[in-house]
């Protein structure tokens, strides 16, 4: 259970950063632009696991630490997402 709650807890901002990425991706915005959700849940993953380790400590700083794990998890998934070019229906 220690491990499964951050994981679901990190998939509800996970799915507005994915459902985000993916439509800036779909209306064509520049690489910065397509990269700023990911960014901004790689700098909220590692407030948090500073705050963690420094301030909480014992489980309930360890429960925040794997939450920032699986931040960074969906913040890698959505670079993924934002290198993934658009195809164009202009060529059809």
């Amino acid at each position: 259970m220690m491990i499964f709650g951050p994981m679901l807890v990190a998939l509800i901002p996970g799915i507005i950063i994915w459902t985000l990425t993916w439509w800036l991706s779909k209306k064509g915005f520049s690489r910065l632009i397509k990269v700023l959700p990911g960014t901004i849940a790689v700098i909220s993953a590692l407030i948090l696991f500073y705050i963690s380790i420094v301030y909480i400590r014992g489980f309930e700083g360890a429960a925040y630490g794997i939450l920032s794990f699986f931040l960074i998890l969906v913040a890698a998934i959505s670079f993924m997402i934002s290198k993934v070019s658009r195809v164009s229906d202009e060529s059809i």
